[in-house]
């Protein structure tokens, strides 16, 4: 009997439907029942996953040559299958594809390369089907079907996730998905899901929408539009044009699900332009169209969503760039600079957390707009000297990123100067700094034409606090890795720091100033030269006269505050100008600065840089200084503690030369310095008298410790002095002065006897009391601590070692109402105390150049 050709057709369709599925779960259960094998056997147990993993490739390689399989006999059987079978066996075999793909977790052993032709043209047929003569809202609805899982659209999800999953292996693969004509079809889909939102009455249709497969289409048309043959095929249709004109007209009225992945797909087609897609933007005046419609919305529109929608314009126009200047040269000649001045100058009022991607991102764009052009600037500027001795403009070679487009960077300078607004200042600083560092020629192109900073220095006292800081920071940059010295741009830095007109600016720029001045000493003599240490000086006479009146009557306020800071910043400022330049140490001087200048030594904030001060001006008048310095110890109180330490610490920096002993001991050095000891009477007595009860028992032995130091530092190797010091009685003074501390004699005469196992060294006592858990009384410690400190000073060592900062006291369990056990053992436990090596040279005996001293 004769068979029909149509009847072997059903025939083998219904065979392999039922093959397929039966030996595939037979493969699935296989793998299924290696998972869990019944063993008991400890050993068979460790071989277990060894085996289960080559169970897993085997059945995956199985399954994937049964696929193989079948799909070569579709595509043999194809040709002789009527359309309506050829989709229903292809729709057969994708559930099983894609079951192979979960359980072999993407890994495709399997020519996939025609399977993605054939599923990709179907549902691109499906997409065109449904959009086939319909209105557009009837045609949104029917597509919107791809957006769901159940029900009708099954199959088309099924299409989407087969198609989804193939153009990720390999180019080839997507290379055939683009040829299917699925980039022109999802386009037209993607233009009406942005286009046409929901209505009301199919609402409820679409909220079932479902966001994974959204993802899904998305991926897949970014996929191909990244590739420029996907871009080439959209060239065929008008919707590429009708969507990007769609972006900037219709934003506040498009479906809201659809802005960002719409904004991700069109910035993919940005980057893959090529040159038949600028060809074709430009011979529709897409560009055109775009920015004439965002002029009508500028003034309506959110400024956030005004900035999302320009930026995909932007994207077009700049990455077009590198491949033909045609997109920049419409947006320029259709006032596309002016859109976007009037657009950020709106950002204002942009919520810090809104839209602040967008409009970092159209900032980003018009910074690299700046270096667009095909005409170098040729522009020459005067360098003004003089200049730092490694500063050499010619020999600067160019990156190739210069500016070239002025425009562009009109817009920031126009920004910045119109707007308050603090992120937005920020970020044109940022750019400005961007733009120096592709090219440091970009700092005086732009200066020597648009002046930026020039210009900004005038306004910069209207913008808040952090935007000072940053743009003084820009300025310093200039000195600091430009190694330009911008005469101009300083000039009216400093006429700003003049007028003063907001304390918190002049703060900023006198920092800036002060940073550049340690750069180099060329800074000392410009800023001289230029009046600014006559008016700094002018300024701190005016600050010390209000300090002498109303020294300890001022009521703190946040006004005094800021003045407080500004007048630190200026002592710190006139320091560094003095530092290392006799000569504004002579216009100090003779500005009669220096009376006014010590006033501040009675503030602790200003005492630092005040001493610096002073000591620049030891150089040239060392007996002022001994003066300055023996007159504030001297009159210093009980409870100056830091004061005294201070001075003590500068007074030893400068006694360092050997110059300064002389004076030293013309100005009363010695004489100040025991008189510092005598006023200490009782600081050591356990408990200390009177207000040394309220110091910390370490600071009391620092502050001995220094005068000590001072005095030993003033007798080394210094004869006349030496004989001096023995002559007038100072010795015996400095002994009597010693005793009194309080550690040395006991009260109302009552003996205190210590029981000493052995016989020991100087060292060994030393090292007994504070580096072992032997029990020491406090008096006793004081008294070891002190001789210790004769020790180095007889020796000629006590002025060039911190032997005080290197002794460890020992550890000493510190009674309940001890306040100084207490404080030993804190300062035990911190580690701030190290041993001292005993182990000194030969050379460390040192005696005085009198052998009877």
């Amino acid at each position: 009997m004769e068979v029909s050709k149509s009847e072997c057709r059903s025939a083998y369709i219904m065979d392999v439907r039922e093959e397929l599925p039966t030996q595939q779960d037979d493969l699935l259960d296989g793998t299924k029942q290696k998972q869990f094998p019944d063993n008991g056997s400890d050993v068979d147990a460790t071989v277990q996953p060894e085996s289960h993993e080559e169970g897993e490739h085997q059945c995956s390689v199985l399954l994937w040559e049964m696929l193989a399989k079948h799909f070569l006999e579709y595509e043999q059987a194809a040709p002789f299958l009527i359309p309506e079978e050829q989709q229903r066996r292809l729709l057969d075999f994708l559930p099983h594809f894609l079951k192979a793909w979960e359980q072999s977790a993407g890994i495709v052993s399997f020519p996939v390369q025609l399977l993605a032709s054939e599923v990709s043209k179907l549902l691109t047929k499906e997409i065109r089907r449904k959009l086939n003569g319909k209105p557009a809202e009837e045609a949104r609805l029917a597509v919107g079907q791809l957006l769901q899982q159940k029900g009708e659209a099954e199959d088309d999800s099924m299409l989407l996730r087969s198609v989804h999953l193939l153009s990720q292996t390999d180019s080839g693969t997507l290379w055939n998905i683009i040829s299917s004509g699925l980039p022109v079809a999802l386009m037209q889909c993607l233009y009406l899901f942005f286009t046409f939102p929901p209505t009301k009455a199919c609402s409820e249709e679409a909220n079932k929408d479902d966001p994974e497969v959204q993802e899904m289409l998305i991926q897949i048309m970014l996929s191909m539009y990244r590739e420029q043959q996907g871009v080439e095929q959209l060239l065929t249709a008008p919707e590429l044009q009708s969507l990007i004109i769609a972006t900037a007209s219709l934003w506040d009225n498009c479906s809201l699900s659809w802005k960002a992945p719409t904004g991700r797909v069109l910035r993919a087609i940005s980057k893959a332009q090529t040159k038949n897609s600028i060809m074709y933007l430009q011979a529709t005046d897409c560009i055109k169209i775009a920015i004439q419609n965002l002029f009508k919305l500028a003034d309506t529109l959110p400024a956030c969503d005004m900035c999302e929608a320009v930026s995909i314009v932007l994207c077009f126009v700049k990455d077009s760039y590198p491949i033909s200047p045609t997109l920049l040269l419409e947006f320029e000649n259709n006032d596309g600079y002016q859109l976007l001045l009037k657009i950020l100058l709106r950002c204002e009022d942009l919520p810090h957390d809104e839209g602040q991607l967008y409009l970092e991102e159209v900032l980003d764009i018009m910074t690299c707009l700046t270096v667009c052009g095909k005409t170098e600037l040729k522009v020459s500027g005067n360098i003004a000297h003089p200049q730092l001795s490694h500063f050499d403009l010619e020999q600067r070679q160019s990156s190739g990123l210069t500016v070239k487009n002025l425009q562009a960077f009109q817009v920031l300078q126009s920004i910045f100067q119109k707007t308050n607004k603090q992120n937005l200042c920020k970020r044109i600083l940022s750019a400005m700094k961007t733009i120096w560092t592709w090219d440091l020629m970009n700092f005086f192109l732009l200066e020597w034409t648009l002046q930026p900073i020039s210009q900004f220095v005038d306004i910069i006292h209207l913008k808040t606090d952090l935007v000072q800081i940053q743009f003084f920071e820009l300025v310093e940059s200039v000195v600091l890795e430009l190694s330009y010295i911008p005469h101009e741009i300083l000039k009216k830095v400093q006429c700003l720091i003049k007028e003063n007109l907001v304390p918190l600016c002049t703060l900023a720029a006198l920092r800036c100033l002060c940073s550049i001045t340690k750069r180099d000493l060329l800074f000392t003599d410009i800023f001289r030269d230029s009046g600014l240490l006559g008016l700094l000086l002018a300024q701190l006479r005016k600050q010390a006269k209000i300090l002498r009146k109303t020294a300890g009557t001022e009521v703190p306020s946040p006004e005094q505050g800021t003045e407080k800071e500004l007048t630190c910043v200026m002592l710190k400022m006139v320091s560094a100008l003095v530092v290392g330049s006799i000569r504004n140490a002579v216009v100090l001087k003779d500005y009669g600065m220096v009376p006014y200048i010590k006033i501040f030594l009675d503030v602790e904030c200003y005492r630092s840089d005040t001493l610096s001060i002073l000591e620049q001006l030891s150089v040239i008048n060392t007996e002022e200084y001994m003066s300055i310095i023996i007159g504030a110890l001297c009159s210093s109180t009980q409870g100056e503690l830091n004061l005294k330490l201070d001075l003590l610490k500068s007074l030893l920096r400068i006694l360092e030369n050997p110059k300064s002993r002389s004076a030293f001991r013309t100005c009363s050095g010695f004489n100040g310095l025991l008189s510092l000891l005598a006023d200490m009477e009782g600081a050591l007595q356990d408990p200390p008298s009177g207000l040394w009860a309220t110091l910390g028992h370490s600071h009391i032995l620092e502050l001995i410790f220094y005068t000590l130091k001072g005095i030993a530092a003033a007798l080394h190797l210094d004869p006349v002095n030496s004989r001096f010091f023995q002559r007038n009685g100072f010795f015996e003074k400095m002994a009597e002065d010693l005793g009194l501390l309080g550690c040395f004699w006991t009260q109302e005469g009552k003996q205190i006897s210590m029981c000493l196992e052995k016989t020991r060294t100087f060292m060994e006592f030393l090292n007994a009391a504070f580096c072992s858990s032997e029990s020491f009384p406090t008096w006793l410690k004081n008294c070891i601590q002190i001789l210790r400190f004769l020790d180095h000073m007889v020796k000629g060592t006590l002025h060039l070692e911190s032997c005080f900062m290197d002794i460890k006291l020992g550890v000493e369990e510190s009674s309940a109402d001890s306040l100084e056990g207490r404080y030993v053992q804190q300062e035990v436990q911190s580690g701030s105390f190290k041993q001292l090596d005993n182990k000194l040279a030969v050379s460390d005996y040192r005696p005085w150049a009198d052998s009877e001293e």
